[in-house]
């Protein structure tokens, strides 16, 4: 209704398949992202779905409301469902000065996990004020080296990884046995390699994601309302 204060979830749906009705809404054969494949990134006004508005507490201005459905709840798909973050686990953020690498340290650090992170050297003291305790300048240097030695050889539980070509080796063997490589994007270039051997004998995991669902932007928001991330 007009006057309303809410903010969107950026992903649209169908909400009749199976995957919708599952809560599996971001892999909806209809799924959509506003100013992907349909209009409406820059509008002014939109008409959307209602049941894809959560209401805004009076607290919460609108340009800042607007800055957290994609990144957060991108950044909740890939930590806490696909990755299945535990507290403790020893995670690597990509990109750390970026939206999504933003919102992972918050997440990650806010469920108790221990956080790396790499970043521009511009973006590298906004990125430790968030929460990494080391950062790691991604245009030189070994991060993957450098995660295994302040882990005592261990390497990392989880890498949050959404560079692609130009960083993938290094993330990959940034991981401990049994880690998790989360990806949900290739800024740098799509085409990527594994030693299969790496793969199967320390038993890692590489696992895709893409947006979030409904139902995990509304488990963020009170953490977002509430103050707890930013």
């Amino acid at each position: 209704r007009a006057g309303a204060r809410v903010m969107l979830q950026p992903g649209l749906r169908c909400g009749h398949c199976s995957a919708c009705a599952e809560g599996r809404d971001n892999q909806c054969d209809e799924y959509d992202v506003i100013g992907l494949r349909s209009d409406g990134g820059y509008a002014e006004s939109i008409s959307v779905p209602s049941e894809n508005l959560i209401a805004i507490p009076p607290h919460v201005d609108f340009v800042t409301a607007a800055a957290f459905p994609l990144t957060f709840l991108t950044a909740w798909h890939m930590l806490m469902t696909r990755a299945r973050l535990r507290a403790g686990d020893i995670v690597v953020v990509l990109a750390g000065g970026g939206g999504v690498g933003q919102a992972a340290i918050q997440l990650a650090r806010h469920f108790g996990a221990r956080v790396f992170a790499t970043s521009a050297p511009a973006k590298a003291e906004r990125t430790r004020a968030l929460g990494a305790e080391h950062v790691f300048d991604h245009y030189q240097g070994d991060f993957g080296r450098e995660v295994r030695r302040l882990t005592s050889g261990r390497g990392a539980d989880i890498v949050i990884e959404h560079v692609g070509e130009a960083t993938w080796d290094r993330s990959v063997r940034a991981l401990a046995t049994g880690g998790r490589l989360v990806t949900c994007g290739a800024t740098t270039g799509h085409a990527a390699a594994i030693d299969l051997r790496h793969l199967f004998a320390r038993q890692l995991s590489l696992l895709g994601s893409y947006m979030g669902r409904f139902a995990e932007l509304r488990a963020a928001a009170p953490l977002f309302f509430e103050g707890h991330i930013t």
